[in-house]
């Protein structure tokens, strides 16, 4: 049993302590996982707050199929996509721009500590969204291929694939940019 699904078990049973660690535990990742559906920290915040409800209030089973961590990602990501739906009106902010918006607690900044990091993340933002998604969920969170194929709705296949184009595309985008590869 992991400890976010630990910790949701005791918040089910009425101890709001399992909500807090999971909330502190999976948060920051969340919001940038979010973020690269939006491309607006704020927005990605607000996303991540709303998965957070929604277990809060509906208080779904979670049915051990997947790992907590992937069942969490999945719920944030349904619930991105109902509000891409309903809403067509999320403002993309530039991530350069980011930087001097975000609140005392620059989550991003925080995360993404040296400048080749930042390099990698600012080319990754210039992909389209689904390598954004494959290449995050992989290489930022450490999720398998059957995890984010559970996360993103596709196929092991398709995840595959879409990974090893995500890698050719994040590689011509480095290159795009002059990004030194370190040895």
């Amino acid at each position: 049993m992991s400890n976010g699904e630990s910790s949701y078990r005791r918040f089910l049973a009425g101890d709001n302590e399992g909500m807090h660690e999971i909330i502190c535990s999976y948060r920051a990742g969340l919001i940038l996982y979010l973020n690269s559906f939006v491309q607006n920290i704020h927005s990605a915040e607000e996303l991540a707050e709303d998965t957070f409800l929604e277990l809060m209030i509906k208080r779904p089973k979670f049915s051990e199929k997947s790992t907590f961590k992937t069942w969490l990602y999945a719920i944030g990501r349904n619930i991105t996509m109902k509000k891409f739906r309903r809403h067509s009106d999320f403002s993309v902010v530039p991530l350069e721009l980011q930087e001097y918006l975000a609140d005392e607690e620059n989550i991003e900044s925080t995360y993404i500590k040296d400048e080749q990091k930042r390099i990698v993340h600012q080319a990754l933002h210039s992909l389209k969204i689904e390598y954004r998604q494959i290449l995050y969920l992989i290489y930022f969170e450490d999720f398998d291929n059957t995890d984010a194929a559970l996360i993103m709705k596709k196929s092991n296949k398709q995840i595959r694939d879409l990974l090893c184009n995500a890698k050719k595309a994040l590689k011509s985008e480095l290159e795009r940019r002059n990004f030194n590869y370190e040895d």
